[in-house]
């Protein structure tokens, strides 16, 4: 791909079905390409901040691994039985009716008062909301609150007794393993009630978001999980749970060149979920005001440096997340951070532009990539708060105090 295609990437969202390439398809509805634009969480506690980059635990969690191999425990096919019959209950099928025609998509069961955590694209545009339980039972619901930033949003079902709701738990996915098992629930293609099994493929990647960018192009979604699980269309906004059937991810989209024959994108075994750590963050908010704030820096940023990329720009080293562009008045303008070109004067030359600066760290954790960034701003920051940036420029180490903003909306 060239540099001028991945600085692109930065700033729009184009259809890579009409390059013939892979495309990143938002279930169920839209498609689109994977760009890194920067952007930014359960009441619960979260952990204490670990070292970016930091290898694996040596230890894996006891969710990992094939149980069948343990002396005495349950086999794997038996405790996949009873973990279908433990979260069913809590997934429910969403039914949308709108002017612009019907969707479907899938939820769980986020808490006793009602609230259902799905996918914001599964109900944006909706004129009414149709929640169906596996035991058949279904309810009228309403939006409570929305956040394209994570692609997420809550509703409510009305009316639904308490002994209807079994609410599932979220466990900190900042320790799923990649190679661990991963269950996908959720109604593809309409099919209720469906569980896929497979492994978490890779952490840490990225996709753009459902949040638009007033420069243009739109804002990126970091710290996403990608799944082998295969999920198709219908499965947005199921939970993607580990074998104690605890959320590690919100099922969001997939990648894939495979359409049905109804012109359908269909599981080609790269799948994508929310992390539940977004989650946990994120959902009490909208339940609380019906938005959620992201801290913001306001750069655009390579991701991916190519070996040739840092030969050409002359980088003293291979890591780091490469600032292409700062927004005028932005938090990092003030800050001092310096982009290779000013947002208004990009050129349609096809090198990589130079003088950007090379973040390498932030509060002193290294910053390998940008979703290393992405990571640390999502789970451990808010608006508000002071850090540090430590960049690279013209061969010197520099640390820039840098007071987040908010997101625009």
């Amino acid at each position: 791909m060239s540099t001028q295609k991945r600085l692109s990437l930065l700033l729009v969202l184009t259809f890579l079905a009409a390059l013939s390439m892979a495309c990143i398809v938002t279930l169920p509805f839209s498609a689109g390409a994977h760009h890194a634009a920067e952007t930014s969480p359960q009441a619960n506690p979260l952990p204490t901040v670990p070292a970016l980059g930091s290898p694996p635990a040596a230890t894996p969690p006891a969710t990992s691994g094939n149980p069948a191999l343990t002396q005495n425990a349950p086999s794997l096919e038996t405790r996949l039985i009873d973990l279908y019959r433990t979260v069913s209950p809590g997934v429910v099928a969403i039914r949308v009716y709108a002017s612009q025609g019907n969707g479907q998509g899938s939820g769980f069961v986020y808490d006793k008062q009602g609230h259902i955590v799905t996918n914001l694209h599964v109900v944006d545009g909706a004129d009414k909301i149709e929640v169906d339980f596996l035991d058949g039972q279904k309810y009228w619901a309403h939006v409570v609150g929305t956040d394209p930033d994570s692609d997420l949003a809550v509703i409510q079902v009305e009316d639904a007794p308490a002994e209807a709701l079994h609410p599932l738990p979220l466990t900190d996915s900042d320790k799923v393993q990649v190679g661990q098992i991963a269950v996908a629930f959720g109604n593809p293609f309409g099919l209720k009630g469906t569980m896929t099994v497979g492994v978490v493929s890779a952490r840490g990647r990225t996709l753009p978001s459902e949040h638009e960018a007033q420069q243009g192009g739109y804002f990126t979604a970091g710290d996403v999980i990608q799944t082998d699980a295969p999920i198709n269309p219908g499965n947005s906004g199921g939970p993607l749970v580990d074998l104690k059937g605890e959320v590690i991810g919100i099922n969001r989209a997939i990648r894939t060149t495979n359409m049905t024959a109804f012109g359908e994108p269909s599981n080609s075994g790269i799948g994508f979920a929310v992390p539940s750590n977004i989650v946990r963050r994120v959902v009490p908010a909208l339940i609380k005001t019906g938005h959620y704030d992201y801290p913001y820096l306001g750069i655009s940023s390579i991701d991916d440096l190519t070996l040739a990329d840092v030969e050409q720009l002359h980088l003293p080293q291979t890591t780091g997340a490469y600032v292409v562009s700062v927004v005028p008045g932005s938090p990092a303008d003030q800050a001092g951070v310096h982009g290779a070109v000013p947002l208004s004067e990009r050129s349609s030359d096809e090198s990589l532009p130079p003088g950007g600066d090379l973040i390498v760290a932030v509060d002193g954790r290294p910053v390998r990539e940008f979703n290393d960034l992405l990571h640390y701003l999502f789970q451990y920051t808010r608006p508000g708060d002071t850090i540090t940036l430590t960049v690279l420029r013209d061969g010197k180490k520099i640390n820039l105090q840098l007071t987040l903003g908010k997101r625009p909306r």
